[in-house]
Order: structure tokens, then sequence, then C-alpha cells
């Protein structure tokens, strides 16, 4: 059985929605990040790192993400391109676009808009921008297409999923509307079954939600609190 390590952020949501769509057998295993939990001697020796998620499945360790969807696909066959040269290209390429683009400049925008101290405002326009306009690409190439890659539902829709379905918080409130190909996309997500399963994981740990400093000092360890 695959050993989970899982909190709610948008990376461990990714891997959650492509465990339940594959049916693959897993234990989850809640690791608290804003208490600290991912630095703890046993997670370390999982991830280095010291992010979420991570996975172990007999023999092997993976960690990042976007490289657990594809160990993960690879795994079972499923959620893959058409398996021609062409479609592992693109199925490659955007899913490194998330992988390099989506999620850094995400992250960054959240951190600046909410969590950095003054001044920041060079900063939040800077990070604001880049995840508008990687937003943006993925919209335009929706426009004509269902899902990223043509009609193959595939992992590189959950990746996205595992973003942008934290834009009210990335960018606000207002700005799916502003790209109705990834809100259609998103909700065709949501609706699938297997997304409401991941969804619900969350309730299987009590979180540490707040954003005092304990959650600051585990979050951004560069920040030294009192």
């Amino acid at each position: 059985m695959i050993q989970f390590y899982f909190n709610p952020g948008p990376n461990p949501m990714k891997v959650a929605l492509l465990l339940e769509e594959t049916g693959l057998e897993y234990e989850v295993i809640p690791v608290d990040a804003g208490r600290g939990e991912q630095f703890s001697v046993a997670f370390t020796a999982i991830n280095p790192n010291n992010k979420l998620p991570a996975i172990v499945d007999s023999e092997a360790v993976v960690f990042d993400s976007n490289a657990i969807l594809l160990y993960l696909a690879e795994k079972t066959g499923q959620f893959l391109s058409d398996g021609s040269p062409t479609g592992r290209g693109e199925l490659l390429s955007w899913l490194m676009f998330v992988a390099t683009g989506v999620g850094p400049y995400s992250g960054q925008a959240v951190h600046f808009r909410h969590f950095a101290p003054d001044p920041k405002d060079y900063a939040v326009e800077r990070y604001v921008f880049e995840a508008r306009r990687h937003y943006g690409i993925l919209n335009a190439h929706l426009a004509d297409r269902t899902w990223m890659l043509g009609d193959t539902y595939s992992i590189v829709d959950m990746a996205v999923w595992g973003w942008a379905r934290n834009l009210p918080f990335v960018l606000g409130p207002e700005y799916l509307d502003e790209t109705p190909h990834l809100k259609r996309l998103m909700a065709a997500i949501d609706a699938r079954p297997a997304a409401v399963r991941a969804a619900a994981l969350k309730e299987s740990h009590a979180f540490k939600m707040d954003r005092d400093d304990e959650f600051r000092r585990n979050m951004f360890r560069h920040i030294q609190t009192a």
C-alpha cells in the first residue's frame, strides 16, 4: 500500500486527486506544516526538502508533486497522453509549465499578498503579474479544447486543478471569472467523484489553519517572530 504524506495544500491535492482517480490503495499520513511536522527527522529522511507531498511505494520514495503524478501515471498506465511522441512531448511540456511557472508564481503571489511585511509593493506587482500571465496562458490554451491535452483527461489537468482551485486566494475572488475556459475546466474536474473524495481528505486531520506566529515560523523559516 502506498503511504501518502499529505496536507491540504495545492501540491498534495494534485496527488490526492490522482490517487482517487486511479483507485490505488493508499494510506494518508498527515504532516501538519503549520506545526512544523515537515521538519521532523522521519519526514526529512523521506523528503530532504521538507515539502509536501511525498509517497513511499514499497521501496520507491518519490517527492515533488509533479514527479509523483508522473510516477503514478506511469505505474498504472492511466491519465497519460495518447502515447505518441507528439502527445508525450505535449504532456511533459505542460506538466513542467505548471511545475516551474504556475506553482512557483502562485506561491510567491500568495506570500507577498498575504504574508510578507511592508514594503512589498514591487514584489506584489511582480508576482501577481506573473501569476496572472501564466493562468492567462492556460486559459487561452483551453479555448478550443476540452482538457489540457485535447480530448484526454490527464495528470496535466490534475496539476492545474491543484493550484487553480485556490485562485480566489492567489489572485482574488474575481479572477476566475476573467478566465472562463479555465473556470470551465475547474468545474468539470470539481464535478468528478474522485475530486470530491480528494477534497474531503483535509478532514482526515485537524490541520493548523490559524496564521499566527507559529504558523509563520514553520511556513516561512526566514521569518523570525517572538
